[in-house]
């Protein structure tokens, strides 16, 4: 029986759906975390008879016909790159974009990766890096005698040390931006890599055309609304359940034919 096989592609697609709305509510703390979106797309259709197919030899013609679809699929998963709140930390080496971008970061594989998670903090040998210890490019780092530190909304970035009446600039942040940020491939740990999708990377200083700005002691919330996730999971479960519901209506149809008598 078709609908069997139908309502088991209905239940597997809504199962992937409720997967993507779990990851995101688990990283709804997540610094910089994009929330994802799945989306489907039906399978091929069987044309038991094909619409505008001659219907005699007058040349009259079926107007709809009858095509039997076969189920649905998952068509993508895509990722919503809107911005998230800004979150005060009082942190120094906190910074948040508004606006467009990423920080650029030094993977151990010398491949470069870029986050939205600007919870940075300073190595051993003074260098900007992230949780994980990851270099932040442009490298900047902090001298050991710092008093202050601050970072401009274009990136500049100085520090104060004793015996001089002047702050000095140690680096200068940039942002890369891509045409198509969704097509990113993300690695885990905050952090993605460029893809044929995204396109390639394009750097510039936060501030400039096309690039947001630096907030120095803020870090961007993730952008999952718990609200929507909730309604999306009910429902997710609901549609769930109604493919459920067609496969035992299906089996009683079975069970009914296998006991007739001949």
């Amino acid at each position: 029986m078709r609908a069997l096989r139908i309502a088991a592609t209905g239940m597997a697609a809504q199962q992937l759906n409720v997967e993507v709305i779990s990851n995101n509510i688990a990283n709804m703390n997540t610094v910089g975390f994009k929330k994802q979106r799945a989306e489907f797309e039906d399978l091929l259709y069987q044309n038991v008879e094909r619409p505008g197919a001659q219907s005699s030899d007058q040349g009259t013609v079926v107007p709809t016909g009858v095509q039997l679809g076969s189920g649905v699929k998952a068509g993508s998963v895509y990722r919503i790159t809107t911005q998230g709140s800004m979150t005060n930390t009082g942190n120094k080496l906190d910074l948040a974009i508004d606006g467009q971008g990423f920080f650029q970061v030094l993977m151990p594989s010398g491949e470069t990766a870029y986050s939205r998670a600007g919870n940075f903090s300073v190595n051993q040998a003074g260098q900007l890096v992230t949780n994980l210890g990851y270099p932040v490019i442009p490298q900047v780092t902090i001298p050991q005698n710092a008093k202050d530190i601050t970072i401009s909304k274009t990136g500049q970035v100085q520090v104060s040390v004793d015996g001089q009446t002047s702050p000095s600039t140690v680096g200068n942040l940039t942002l890369a931006t891509f045409f198509n940020q969704a097509g990113l491939e993300a690695i885990g740990d905050n952090l993605f890599l460029e893809s044929g999708a995204s396109g390639p990377a394009v750097t510039g200083t936060p501030g400039s055309t096309g690039f947001g700005g630096l907030l120095q002691g803020y870090t961007e919330a993730s952008n999952v609304d718990p609200v929507s996730e909730i309604t999306s999971l009910i429902v997710a479960q609901r549609a769930y359940e109604m493919n459920s519901k067609v496969v035992s209506a299906a089996d009683s149809m079975l069970a009914a034919a296998s006991q007739l008598k001949g």
